[in-house]
């Protein structure tokens, strides 16, 4: 039985990212060194004894829209705990073409590969919303997870959330209509940002992410528009009817969902 959830990081400070790191390996240093407090759902589920280990070793860093955090083979340095933003992980072709596998918000993290082999990353990972992220070193990650415990179960369950969230959009790209994609991908990009905001995306972006012509795209969301569920226009998407476009959804966006909220409530026993 894993130890009881405990929220309670306080204030602390932090350190910036090392402004002499590779390109590519770190993101925009924030501009400020505010306080802060976790507000990623993985991190928070975890007892104090393991958040005093973490915390001198995380740095709050600023994902910008389009920055890619890593592209595929590159090697890979830390994980990040998103606390806010939408990052894609994309699977890229030897000719270029890349497709949307899984979106990560501040329920989750980027990098778990790192896990396996740091060496060599499977997937792109590019910011699609901008935000900011905890990140933390691949020693310090590699560290508490031989620690096994709290930290270890944290991460198995979240890989297995995300592999469920992979399998499911390939079956919703092979077997589903372009207006149920759409609306699964607009509902799970709605679950990663605060309620009445905003995606800020373009009709032509997530048709690159699923895979589609973006004209099919546009079709789609005008039906939508037009039954009242969502509102576009200039690269802004807002969600108007959340119950219509969750029945005009296919059922791979409520198993996913509902995976996760399985997982999650498995962290409080």
């Amino acid at each position: 039985m894993l130890a009881p959830r405990y929220v309670r990081w306080r204030t602390y400070a932090f350190s910036l990212p090392n402004e002499n790191a590779p390109s590519g390996e770190e993101p925009l240093r924030m501009p400020s060194v505010a306080p802060w407090k976790p507000q990623n759902r993985l991190l928070e589920t975890l007892p104090d004894d393991v958040c005093a280990r973490l915390r001198p070793h995380m740095q709050l860093v600023e994902l910008p829209k389009d920055k890619v955090l890593y592209e595929v083979g590159a090697h890979q340095s830390q994980i990040y705990f998103v606390r806010s933003g939408i990052v894609s992980l994309q699977y890229v072709t030897t000719g270029g073409e890349a497709g949307e596998i899984a979106m990560v918000g501040q329920e989750g993290m980027v990098g778990v590969a790192l896990m396996v082999d740091s060496s060599a990353a499977p997937s792109r990972a590019v910011v699609q919303v901008p935000g900011e992220a905890l990140a933390v070193k691949a020693e310090t990650i590699d560290q508490e997870f031989r620690r096994g415990g709290p930290f270890q179960v944290m991460m198995l369950r979240y890989t297995q959330m995300l592999l469920s969230q992979m399998a499911q959009a390939a079956i919703c790209s092979r077997h589903h209509s372009i207006e149920k994609q759409l609306a699964r991908w607009l509902l799970l990009g709605f679950d990663r940002i605060p309620r009445d905001e905003e995606l800020r995306v373009t009709h032509e972006a997530i048709a690159n992410l699923l895979g589609v012509r973006r004209e099919g795209i546009t079709e789609a969301a005008g039906r939508l528009q037009d039954a009242g569920l969502i509102s576009y226009g200039r690269g802004r998407i807002r969600l108007l009817d959340r119950k219509g476009l969750e029945a005009h959804s296919c059922e791979c966006y409520r198993m996913v969902r509902n995976e996760y909220a399985r997982l999650m409530a498995k962290g409080d026993d």
